[in-house]
């Protein structure tokens, strides 16, 4: 099955930051020599049978080979592709984006989420296990991953629509 992570926290080629040959490298020692990174922010499709271990083993990888401690989140590509069509047609796509966390689902109605998420000019719209989409007030605005790790108390990583939407593009087709 195919997957899409969210590495946390990487801008490759910048000082401090896993390259791209350490990401891919660690893929690779995980098992998925196939592993495509997209952009420069840590966004990379795999294929695997148990996305969990693959991503346990990255980030295992990534730190021995750099000595960097990092975060990763997957979801499944098909249910990313729904989440961004869903929203695809969104006058101000820009304003949304897509977090990975390691929490349960998020009550979007529920009204600590509703406040902590006004306290950074966001709105949680819609959510799934280990997921949200945030829409922020501003276009270009990055809201929702500090609103999303207060909320699970843990970490998290987002990507804006507009990036999603062109890895759906790209990629779709591919299945």
């Amino acid at each position: 099955m195919r997957y899409v992570a969210f590495l946390r926290n990487v801008n490759q080629g910048q000082r401090g930051h896993p390259s791209t040959a350490d990401i891919v490298g660690a893929f690779a020692d995980a098992g998925c020599p196939g592993a495509v990174l997209f952009q420069s922010n840590g966004t990379v499709l795999f294929e695997a049978e148990d996305p969990a271990l693959v991503l346990e083993t990255v980030i295992a990888s990534i730190a021995a080979r750099t000595g960097l401690e990092r975060d990763a989140f997957a979801m499944a590509f098909d249910e990313l592709v729904a989440v961004v069509d869903a929203r695809r047609a969104a006058a101000a796509a820009r304003r949304f984006e897509l977090t990975l966390h390691h929490g349960d689902v998020i009550d979007r109605r529920s009204r600590d989420v509703i406040e902590q998420a006004a306290v950074r000019r966001c709105v949680v719209v819609d959510a799934g296990r280990g997921w949200a989409l945030v829409r922020n007030e501003r276009e270009g605005e990055g809201n929702a991953t500090p609103v999303i790790e207060r909320l699970t108390d843990g970490h998290a990583s987002s990507r804006g629509l507009p990036t999603l939407l062109r890895l759906v593009d790209r990629f779709a087709d591919h299945l």
